[in-house]
């Protein structure tokens, strides 16, 4: 298995371009960062160089999703600033040499407007897909639950496979998210990964129902682990959890997997 950090959630007791030799000596050949934005490219990339590593996933800037807003990719009216927020993410892409851009689908908050939230989140998708494709980049879309965020546009498993049933481009995938899809009772993950492995871009994980490090919850990790290796998905793991301690201290879930997996990070 192939292991990220993500430094927007690991190694936060110091500011981010501190993140990335901490990374490193974790033992981290790979970094994702939710919104790189507040940095300049040029030091995140001089951090990359410096110690070694890969930044395989970034998120499209969402707007005012994090700040309890609808966001940007599925809201009607927002396709100007969507597309804006496309050319940003996109100079980012291209000097950190990112592989998998996720495209955040936002919330609604007004239940009789999915239709049209829906279909415009949609077209969003594949109008990234687009833009990335030429670049080599596979574009993801992630479920978030409703209980972290009420009133997400798409919170299930169900949801993004209906939004891939009307993806017309073929570098479009959905990013698995452990914790979430276990928040809403989903099922058993590590059959969901079994089962749909080929159509998964990207995967994260968080014990529930905390959203700490391995152990910290009720989630089966080994079986977990075991079902992602044995998938037919190919890509990144990322490490996106809330450490209990601080993070170095919180890697008894690596040793595990060492233990057990033909593991490479």
């Amino acid at each position: 298995m192939k292991l990220t950090a993500n430094l927007s959630m690991l190694f936060t007791e110091v500011p981010l371009l501190q993140r990335f030799g901490k990374a490193k000596t974790a033992g981290f050949d790979a970094v994702e960062i939710q919104f790189p934005y507040e940095e300049k490219v040029a030091d995140l990339k001089a951090q990359l160089d410096e110690h070694e590593l890969q930044c395989v996933l970034i998120n499209v800037p969402a707007g005012d999703l994090m700040e309890g807003g609808e966001g940007l990719a599925s809201v009607p009216g927002k396709e100007a600033e969507f597309a804006a927020a496309l050319v940003e993410c996109l100079s980012y892409v291209t000097a950190l040499k990112v592989k998998r851009v996720n495209v955040l689908p936002g919330r609604c908050l007004d239940e009789s407007k999915r239709p049209f939230y829906l279909e415009t989140f949609k077209r969003n998708l594949n109008k990234a897909a687009a833009i990335f494709k030429p670049l080599g980049v596979t574009v993801t879309f992630e479920a978030i639950n409703t209980f972290d965020m009420e009133g997400f546009l798409i919170h299930n498993v169900r949801q993004m496979q209906e939004v891939m049933s009307d993806a017309h481009e073929d570098n479009i995938k959905m990013q698995f998210d452990v914790y979430h899809m276990a928040r809403m009772e989903e099922g058993d993950v590590s059959e969901i990964i079994s089962k749909l492995g080929n159509q998964i871009g990207h995967i994260q994980f968080a014990d529930v129902p905390g959203r700490g490090e391995p152990g910290t919850g009720h989630l089966d990790f080994k079986a977990i682990f075991h079902a992602i290796e044995h998938s037919s998905y190919q890509g990144w793991v990322g490490a996106e959890y809330k450490p209990s301690m601080l993070t170095s201290e919180t890697m008894k879930w690596k040793k595990m997997l060492a233990a057990n997996f033909a593991m490479c990070s």
